[in-house]
């Protein structure tokens, strides 16, 4: 693998260590050494551009440094590769070129193969380390997934965080190991068939211990705000390397850690008001700088939104005007199921209405809102022609719909086992990209809660604000039921989001897990389940019951019929757009969520085949998969 050409930070040269800092505005930098080289100070040189820069002879790998301010400080370094000691601590230098990859036959995977599993590393696992993670690759590789995508890991205050609040982007978190850990699970991820797949902020920076500001004030937007703190400067005056040290950042991830790509935090917080749009620089820089000779393998990174404005120009080519970016989060889909099955109505859910009709057209087109008047009066969204259902992420689960819930409960918490079963295939058999959060292949029993460890200050007004949050909802509409949502700071919030994997083995979690590996294997091996296009693709409502119909017709024919609500009876006989069966050639039952391995009080699905198409009759939530033999 070539090297990657940093360029700022401190990374090892013949004889010595680079070092770089971007501080436009101050007169003196000196580099300080403590350890063995007993703080001695180096003042380096200015250059043109506001970096200051110098090689260090004598300066290794594992050695601590900080940097002073005119005269202030020490201060670790805003691009520093590793904080042993947290963000508080001083920096240390990396050698990313020792570090012996294995991974020299992956040759990457591409969007319409990609089954993404999203997971914390540090609730992953009771250890919560990358070493741990890695440990369980093999059980994610018989699920049936093909890339995990590892929420942010940049380093952030305190022992736990999901990672949004990250100060230090090139330095992995110190909590879950060392930099060659990370490299050595996404090494063992690749060795396996398993794409790595990482969450990047760049809307904004962590509460705490974020120093770049006192190094140049032009990292932050003096014009715009975002609702965690105030915006990077994508736009305004000394943009131009507050961009560069992004790029440089993505680009860090891709090479020196063999990331396949990356999964871009609130897109639409991400303000540029400027000719061109940091996205679509970013995504031109991320082309250009995969080479065969930089990257391991032959397909090139993936860049995936999550942005709430259902956006076509996101993934839209650029000679249609878009970003051309991979693909985005599309969470209509999440929102139309949960108030279809759980019944949520306040705040963003008052928007979807949880029909069979809207959940169909959410299905067919990739999102619901499309432009139309939200309730509130105010439009919402655009037309996604010409975008493919590969580029839509579906979910059921993910870490913001658990975690930012009150008591962090999950969708299977609060629905029937037979509704689960039938959501998890309608996600699974949808053409669109799914993603699964961790622990749900087995409907975990654990939570997954918001929890932080700020200093104590800090940590009261983050309490404070998350229980303040829900006064708007009526379930918390009194005081002290807010005071009983769990408190983000306790370390026991974080400790109830942990996995259990010895559920897996037990009822009724094997079952459920039995489910997905079932669909999983299902949607690998049957080509109309992940199709390229909307052709030959149809869903639709049926009755007014709760039942939609997903029908696949590509030189053969596939009909996935799933019961969200209630049993009933599903007559296809009147419906022209299903192929007619025949003797020599009928529907075929492939997988139904009944089956025993399945449930353990199975209730059968009845599929009655005596008509040219069939009738299907539920006496509860279920779905069924069918086949149309001899196409």
């Amino acid at each position: 693998m070539a090297r990657f050409s940093a360029a700022l930070g401190a990374w090892p040269v013949a004889g010595g260590t680079a070092f770089r800092v971007w501080a436009p505005h101050r007169s003196r930098v000196e580099l300080v050494l403590p350890g063995r080289h007993r703080n001695a100070v180096h003042a380096l040189p200015r250059r043109a551009d506001g970096t200051f820069a110098a090689v260090i002879a004598g300066v290794r790998p594992g050695d601590r440094y900080w940097y002073r301010l005119d005269g202030d400080g020490p201060y670790p370094d805003p691009a520093s590769r590793a904080q042993p000691d947290g963000v508080h601590g001083a920096s240390q230098v990396v050698d990313a070129q020792r570090f012996r990859w294995r991974d020299r036959r992956w040759r990457g995977i591409g969007l319409r193969d990609l089954v993404i599993y999203e997971l914390h590393v540090g609730t992953f696992t009771a250890a919560g380390t990358f070493a741990a993670a890695a440990r369980r690759l093999p059980d994610l590789r018989r699920l049936g997934v093909t890339a995990v995508e590892l929420m942010p890991v940049a380093d952030f205050p305190g022992a736990r965080n999901w990672g949004y609040d990250g100060v230090a982007l090139f330095a992995p978190t110190r909590c879950y190991g060392a930099p060659d850990d990370l490299r050595a699970l996404v090494d063992a991820a690749h060795r396996l068939g398993i794409a790595v797949l990482l969450d990047v902020v760049y809307n904004h920076f962590g509460p705490d211990g974020a120093y770049l500001g006192l190094f140049s004030p032009h990292y932050f937007s003096t014009q715009h705000r975002t609702p965690w703190g105030a915006a990077l400067n994508l736009d305004g005056p000394g943009q131009r390397m507050t961009r560069a040290f992004l790029i440089e950042n993505a680009l860090h991830w891709l090479h020196e850690y063999h990331c396949d790509g990356l999964r871009l935090d609130a897109t639409h917080a991400q303000f540029d008001e400027g000719p061109r749009h940091f996205l679509s620089e970013l995504r031109d820089r991320v082309r250009r700088a995969h080479r065969p000779a930089a990257l391991p393998h032959a397909t090139r990174p993936l860049l995936i939104a999550e942005d709430e404005r259902n956006l076509a120009r996101l993934t839209l080519p650029r000679r249609r005007g878009g970003y051309a970016l991979d693909a985005v989060w599309a969470d209509d889909f999440h929102h139309q199921v949960r108030r279809a099955l759980a019944g949520d109505s306040e705040g963003y859910f008052a928007h979807f209405s949880g029909s069979m009709r809207d959940l169909a057209a959410t299905l067919q087109r990739g999102w619901f809102h499309r432009g139309q008047r939200h309730r509130s009066g105010r439009q919402r969204g655009t037309d996604p022609a010409g975008l493919t259902p590969a580029q839509f992420v579906f979910c059921l689960q993910n870490h913001d719909q658990i975690g930012n819930r009150a008591f962090g409960e999950r969708l299977h918490h609060q629905i029937s086992a037979p509704a689960w079963r039938a959501a998890t295939t309608l996600l699974l058999c949808a053409p669109q990209t799914p993603l699964l959060f961790m622990g749900q292949e087995w409907a975990a029993s654990t939570p997954f809660r918001f929890f932080t460890d700020h200093a104590p200050a800090l940590g009261r007004l983050v309490t404070r604000g998350r229980r303040a949050e829900f006064g708007a909802f009526s379930a918390f509409a009194d005081a002290r039921l807010r005071a009983r949502i769990p408190d983000p700071q306790a370390a026991a919030t974080w400790r109830a989001s942990r996995l259990d994997w010895s559920e897996r083995r037990r009822a009724p979690h094997a079952s459920v897990l039995r489910l997905h590996q079932a669909l999983l294997a299902l949607r690998r091996r049957e080509p109309l389940l992940h199709c390229r296009g909307w052709r030959g693709f149809h869903a639709a409502p049926i009755g007014n019951w709760g039942i939609v119909l997903l029908r696949r017709r590509s030189g053969r024919a596939t009909l996935t019929v799933v019961a969200l609500r209630r049993g009933g009876r599903v007559d296809l006989c009147d419906r022209p757009d299903i192929p007619h069966a025949s003797s020599a050639r009928p529907w075929r039952v492939v997988l139904h969520t009944e089956a025993p391995q399945f449930a353990a009080d199975a209730q059968p699905i009845r599929v009655e085949r005596r008509a040219a198409r069939p009738a299907i009759v539920f006496s509860r939530p279920g779905a069924v998969v069918l086949r149309l033999a001899g196409w």
